[in-house]
C-alpha cells in the first residue's frame, strides 16, 4: 500500500440530526442530550468544517434513525471510493442502505459489508494502514470482510483490540499527523502504534483522546483544556468545539462526517 495523507481533505458528508437524537443510543443511564444544544454543536461543526476548506453536503434529517447524524459509523470514504458498512447496533442497520444513494452522487466505487459488524467509529486510517478495531459494535466476521474491500481500493489494515467497556476504537485513539497518535493510557501500548510519536491524553480527559484533525487544524472538544494545552505544546493548532452534548449519547467529533479529498 502507497503512504497516503489521512489528514487532507476538501469534501465532507454530514446528517441534519432531527429531535429523535436525544433518544440515541448510549450506554449507562445517564442523561440524554438537549436537542437544542446538539443543534447548535453540530452548527458549529460544520462552520469549522467550511473554515478548514471542506465543501460540505448537508444531508436531511432522518426522524426515524435517532443516530444517523453519526454519519461515519455506516460508512467509510476514501478517494477510491467508499465502503457501506454493516453497524453493529441492528436498530442502524437502514441507515447504510439509506447512505447508498448520497454517496452514489460522489464515488463511481461503492463496496459494501455483507457478513459481521462494522462500525466506522472503529476504523481509524492511518498514513500507511487502516486500523480496524474489534470491539462490541465490529466483529472478527465483519473486520476480515472489511479488509478485504480496503484491499481492493489499495490499502492494507491491520486488527487492533478496543479495550473492555469502550463503545469504539476512535473513542480511546485519533490520527493527528503523519508521525503522531492520541490516545488514551489503555491504548498508548499498542502495537499498531509503534513507530509513531504517542501523546497521552490527562487522565482526567479521557474523552478528549478523539479529536478530529482537518487539514492544518485539530478539531477538539472544548471540555478537555488539558488535552488542548497538549496538543499546542506539540506545536499542532487546535479548534475547540462543544462536544457536552453529543458526548451524552456517547459521540464524539470524528463521526459526524465523512470527509475525502475528491
Amino acid at each position: 500500500m502507497a503512504r497516503f495523507n489521512p489528514f487532507t481533505f476538501n469534501k465532507a458528508i454530514v446528517r441534519m440530526p432531527a429531535p429523535s437524537v436525544i433518544n440515541g443510543l448510549r450506554d449507562g443511564d445517564h442523561d440524554g442530550p438537549d436537542f437544542a444544544g446538539i443543534q447548535a454543536e453540530h452548527e458549529a461543526y460544520i462552520a469549522a468544517l467550511e473554515t478548514a476548506g471542506l465543501d460540505v453536503t448537508i444531508l436531511p434529517a432522518r426522524p426515524d434513525y435517532p443516530d444517523s447524524i453519526f454519519v461515519e459509523d455506516p460508512a467509510l470514504v476514501f478517494p477510491e471510493g467508499a465502503i457501506i458498512l454493516r453497524p453493529g447496533a441492528e436498530t442502524r442497520r437502514g441507515e447504510a442502505a439509506e447512505l447508498v444513494k448520497d454517496l452514489k452522487r460522489h464515488f463511481n466505487t461503492i463496496l459494501k459489508i455483507e457478513v459481521g459488524c462494522v462500525d466506522g467509529g472503529d476504523i481509524l486510517a492511518l498514513p500507511d494502514k487502516v486500523v480496524i478495531g474489534l470491539s462490541g459494535r465490529t466483529d472478527l466476521v465483519g473486520a476480515k470482510s472489511l479488509a478485504r474491500c480496503l484491499e481492493s481500493l489499495g490499502y492494507d489494515s491491520v486488527l487492533a483490540k478496543t479495550p473492555p467497556g469502550v463503545l469504539h476504537f476512535k473513542t480511546h485513539a485519533s490520527a493527528l499527523g503523519p508521525n503522531h497518535i492520541l490516545t488514551t493510557p489503555q491504548l498508548s501500548g499498542v502495537d499498531v502504534f509503534e513507530g509513531f510519536d504517542v501523546l497521552v491524553v490527562p487522565a482526567d480527559e479521557m474523552g478528549g483522546a478523539n479529536v478530529l484533525r482537518v487539514n492544518d487544524v485539530v478539531l477538539i472538544g472544548e471540555e478537555y483544556p488539558g488535552t488542548n494545552r497538549l496538543l499546542r505544546d506539540h506545536a499542532f493548532k487546535t479548534l475547540s468545539l462543544p462536544t457536552s452534548e453529543i458526548a451524552k449519547i456517547d459521540a464524539g467529533l470524528t463521526c459526524m462526517s465523512l470527509r475525502w479529498m475528491a
